[in-house]
């Protein structure tokens, strides 16, 4: 690079899903200079924006022909409060906005879930949809913004020690751990 930062006015960063960005992979192999890898990425990424960074995110992507739930990168929830404006299609993550706690609410308790909440009774929540790429003529753009990470409350882990599990990729297992939103899974033929 000739120029180390500030490079564009717009920077349009999509895929930041946990097992996507950071990559699952980086993980496994590489543990925490892996993550640090990736989190250095998401950095340089971050910081080629004159004035404005668009995080995106999928609630579900297709991965080798099967659908899968994901959650937002972890990366989004290091991001400074102020510095986020968060916008997200309705019916993204189950049907929109709706009074009344949810199972959704406890398992993504987190600051930057929160603050979306927030923004949307404060009457600033402004869906996606409603953007001047439509008013012109365009397609509908799902764009979600926000920091949705699971919480590491033990009480709120939907899986229990000694439940029986099935992962695509290692088949059956029980769970021989289990801390906030990280499990220790004992798999019968993956080890």
């Amino acid at each position: 690079h000739s120029a180390k930062g500030l490079e564009f006015r717009t920077v349009f960063l999509p895929g930041w899903e946990e097992g996507l960005f950071p990559h699952q992979r980086s993980l496994d192999e590489s543990g925490n200079a892996g993550l640090e890898e990736e989190r250095r990425l998401a950095y340089v990424g971050l910081t080629r924006a004159r004035e404005r960074a668009r995080i995106f995110f999928a609630a579900n992507r297709r991965v080798h022909n099967l659908w899968q739930s994901a959650l937002p990168s972890r990366f989004i929830d290091e991001l400074p409060p102020e510095n986020i404006e968060v916008r997200t299609d309705q019916g993204l993550y189950g049907g929109g906005f709706q009074e009344g706690p949810s199972s959704f609410d406890r398992d993504y308790g987190t600051p930057g879930w929160q603050r979306m909440q927030s923004a949307v009774k404060a009457g600033r929540y402004q869906p996606a949809g409603n953007n001047r790429w439509r008013q012109h003529g365009h397609g509908q753009v799902i764009n979600a913004q926000a920091e949705l990470v699971t919480t590491n409350d033990p009480a709120a882990t939907r899986f229990k020690v000694g439940e029986r599990i099935f992962h695509q990729k290692f088949g059956y297992g029980t769970i021989a751990a289990a801390d906030g939103n990280k499990l220790d899974v004992e798999f019968e033929k993956a080890g």
